[in-house]
């Protein structure tokens, strides 16, 4: 996964306090990393219309096959597949009802150095508007994955309403896992951040929603 932000110091500061991550920078991307694992990336937002945002790669082994697929299951793409010097191909797409995603084929960069410990992605959660959509579409592209002997998905959906007003379009927010989800909180209020939706329970524990003081909205979760 991987923030666009207007100012990627701010951002380093941000994450680096609330995360205890460090950075590392290569092929033109800041590397974040948890003791020494690559966790994130944080990248320049080139073009300020463009939405501050985190975004969610998902993983395969042929990005130009998959592209064709999503665009066949009624997808949009939005970047073709493009290197990233040695570490992968990654490309933009969106789900039928315009939920913008990435695909990433890996080179050198294979994706999380670690998961699910505090301060590294714990899950992606995809707010759509009509979750039967979502099933089909996501159930096809990713069916070993998600259905699969040995399946363990990090990946769920739920309807936009149940969290956001409704005129709120589709999309992906992506989970942080925390010891301390109210220390966590404090910290990203003192920081500049702001919560967009108090602590509530899932089925996968108790999240909030909050936003970075760039605005990029991403959620805490505590198992």
């Amino acid at each position: 996964m991987d923030a666009q932000l207007p100012d990627v110091e701010a951002g380093k500061r941000f994450y680096g306090e609330l995360f205890g991550w460090t950075f590392r920078e290569k092929d033109g991307l800041v590397h974040a990393l948890c003791d020494g694992e690559p966790v994130a990336s944080l990248a320049h937002k080139a073009d300020g219309r463009m939405p501050t945002v985190w975004t969610v790669y998902f993983a395969t082994p042929h990005v130009h096959a998959l592209v064709a697929r999503i665009h066949a299951a009624g997808g949009q793409v939005i970047t073709a597949p493009v290197p990233v010097g040695e570490l992968g191909t990654t490309a933009l797409a969106t789900d039928p009802e315009g939920a913008v995603f990435g695909l990433w084929q890996a080179g050198t960069h294979t994706g999380f150095g670690r998961r699910h410990e505090p301060g590294t992605f714990a899950w992606a959660e995809l707010y759509a508007r009509d979750t039967a959509v979502a099933n089909a579409f996501y159930g096809n592209l990713f069916r070993d994955a998600l259905f699969g002997p040995g399946a363990a998905p990090d990946f769920g959906r739920a309807a936009v309403s149940e969290v956001f007003p409704a005129e709120m379009p589709p999309h992906f927010v992506v989970h942080f896992a925390v010891e301390d989800l109210e220390a966590a909180l404090g910290t990203v209020n003192r920081l500049g951040g702001r919560v967009q939706a108090p602590p509530f329970d899932t089925s996968y524990g108790n999240v909030a929603v909050v936003t970075d003081n760039q605005g990029a909205s991403f959620a805490l979760l505590r198992k």
